[in-house]
This record gives structure tokens, sequence and C-alpha cells, in this order.
């Protein structure tokens, strides 16, 4: 079983007690984090670029206040939970309140505008987010239901999706980050083909009961032959002999030196040890290794049921994982009021799986669903296969 799966299991099922510790732990490592990043720009006299897949710091900051509060403190059907009615309007608005849904709404606030609206500074951001915490807080006193506790947990996960991408952009932007737990680790292991028998694989889950991010929920019945499929991911002994025959390009970060290769990591320059997970690969050139292989990449109903049959020998959570499958909603699929979630992303995107090793431990879950454009190779991204 991967490591941190008890960690995942319990954040979703994470009683008032349990969720008031996490919540303030997820804010002390985002506001750790983004210190780190913030001093480094101010020291390099840098701002955070333009880009589609960066947002500046303070934005991100007050967007993740906003959200705790937007879903909970100023929601008055929070205790209805997936069935609360997203458009309802928002009760006892405090006085700060309609400046923060003009700045922070990430529904409604056009990404190429963020980076010149008049954001308050780091301290007063800083104050607003430790007022919005004290009240979210407040709210769980008594709260044991489901139902109740749903956006608590929408909330303190979509924190630590958010401090995951300010760690894409450290690594984007070569900004250093020196927490052991946001380094990778060597796979020592045999990478080796898992038999995996034939049967029927039922994907998804019902919305009442433990969280669940809507992408996941409804309900796919697959009956699966049976398969081979790498016991984990790949590592850079692995996939290089692809780059070297010319198979692949160059991966990002990646450069080669008269002794062999290096790496980029956390904007330092060093040897690369070829037992690191092979990541920041994108879906085609994970593609292109397997056809140079003779291997696929394996579907998503494969990884799960893989991850599911063989769980001692299946390892995960070293990087994100490209499948071969198209990110598209369960039968049954009913968007939950977070609408932005996962509905305007049905739209070919393939399907990420597992974690990575800047993934909160929280977030490791064997239904999670991750979903990026097959292009990106900022993410921590890499893949194992299957023989084709």
């Amino acid at each position: 079983m991967n490591p941190h799966q008890a960690a995942g299991l319990a954040a979703r099922r994470a009683g008032p007690d349990a969720l008031a510790l996490a919540l303030q732990a997820s804010r002390a490592d985002t506001l750790a984090t983004f210190d780190v990043m913030h001093n480094a720009l101010l020291a390099a006299g840098r701002r955070v670029p333009q880009e589609a897949i960066f947002n500046p710091l303070l934005w991100e900051l007050g967007h993740i206040g906003w959200f705790q509060t937007w879903w909970t403190c100023r929601n008055p059907q929070r205790a209805l939970g997936h069935r609360a009615d997203p458009d309802v309007p928002r009760e006892v608005i405090p006085a700060d309140a309609a400046r923060s849904d003009a700045l922070y709404d990430s529904s409604r606030v056009p990404h190429a505008t963020r980076w010149n609206l008049p954001l308050p500074g780091a301290a007063q951001t800083q104050s607003e987010l430790a007022e919005q915490l004290v009240a979210v807080l407040a709210l769980l006193g008594g709260r044991t239901d489901d139902a109740s506790l749903y956006f608590h947990r929408l909330s303190l996960l979509h924190e630590d999706m958010h401090h995951e991408a300010a760690l894409y952009m450290a690594q984007a932007l070569g900004l250093r980050i020196v927490d052991a737990r946001w380094q990778p680790q060597s796979l020592i292991t045999e990478r080796r083909t898992l038999t995996v028998a034939g049967g029927l694989l039922q994907q998804g889950t019902r919305a009442d009961g433990e969280f669940a991010f809507d992408n996941e929920c409804g309900m796919r019945t697959e009956l699966l032959a049976s398969f081979g499929i790498d016991s984990r991911v790949l590592n850079w002994a692995d996939y290089l002999p692809a780059v070297q025959a010319g198979a692949c390009p160059v991966p990002r970060y990646l450069r080669r030196f008269e002794h062999g290769w290096q790496v980029q990591r956390w904007g330092d320059w060093q040897a690369l040890d070829l037992q690191l997970p092979a990541c920041h690969v994108s879906v085609d050139e994970a593609q292109a290794w397997c056809q140079w292989a003779g291997r696929r990449l394996p579907t998503e109903a494969e990884w799960a049921f893989g991850a599911e049959q063989l769980p001692e020998a299946f390892a995960w959570g070293a990087v994100w994982e490209w499948t071969a499958t198209a990110f598209a909603p369960y039968p049954g699929f009913e968007p939950h009021p977070y609408r932005d979630y996962s509905a305007p992303w049905f739209d070919s995107r393939p399907v990420l799986r597992g974690a990575s090793f800047v993934t909160q431990p929280r977030m490791h879950h064997l239904r999670y669903r991750n979903f990026f454009s097959g292009a990106r190779t900022d993410i921590f991204a890499g893949f194992r296969s299957c023989p084709a």
C-alpha cells in the first residue's frame, strides 16, 4: 500500500477536530512556501511572469482564503454539502467581502487581469488569511455529518492543491526549496512487469458519505482481460536510453555534460541520480518512449485495477502518472457546487493517476483523478508502461 494512503483516507473522512488540525497544518505549509518564494523573487528583483500556467503569488494567497470563506462562512447552504446551490446569495457579508469577490473569484476574474489588480500587500493578505481561518475553524464545532463537513474538506484539499501548484511554479522559476518533504526519492526496486488477472472493475463512487470530488462520482463498470503493467514508474536509468537513441527529446530541466547528465532542481544544477523518477515528461514524450521500447501507456482502468488487485507490488506516489485515457465523466456524473472543478476540462486531456513527491499526503487517494494538458512539462509527471 502507498505509505501516504492512510493520510488520504483520513482527510476525506476527517471529523471536526482532525479537520481543524489539518486546515492549520495546510495553512502553515502555504505560508512557509509563500515566504520562501516571495523573498526569493524580491531579492532577485523579479516577479511572477504573466503566463497561463502561473498566478501572482499574492493572488494565490488571497484566492485560497476567499475560497474557504465563500464555501463555508458565507454559504447559507453549507450544511447541504454537495447538494448546495452554488449560486445562493452569500449571507452576512463582511465589510471586505465585495472587494475580495472582485479580486479572487477565479470563476469571474479573468486570468490575464490578475497581474494588474489592486491586490493588498503581503502583510495585509496574511493578516486577512489568519482572520478567515479563525472564522472557518469556528464553524466546525459540533458538526459531525459528512454533508456539513463537505465544504471544509473541499477547502482543505483545495489549499493542498494550490500548495502543489506553488511548488510547480517554484521549480519553473528556479526558486530554491530546501524542505526535505518536497524532494524526490530514488527508485531502487526493480521495474518489473506485473501480471494482473482479468476481472470486473468498478470505477467511481456515490456522492454521499466520505468526501469525493465530483469527477470520482457516478459509476463505470469495465470487464478487463488479463494484462501486464510495470510495478513502478520509470526512473531516469529506464528513460534516458531512448533519449540517447534519439527517440525522445532531452527532457525539461536536464542537460548533458561531459560525465553524464545534470538536472536542475529548485534552481540548482546537480549531477543526475539515475534512480530518481523520470519526471517533467509530457504525454507525447511518454508515448515516444513507449513506441521506442515496444510498450504502451496503461489505460486509466488498467492503472486503477492494477493498484487495486496488487496493492503491495504496485508502487505509486513518486510522480503523477500519465494514462492513455481522456478525462471524461463517469456515467451518472453530476457537477458538485464548485462547478469549475471538473466539467470545463472534459476536453480530451489525459487523466493522470497517483500522486507526486510534492503532493501533500492528504491528497493521496486511489480514486483521485488528476487532469492536465498532455503538453505540460512543468508538473511532476512521469509514467509506467504496459507490454504492447
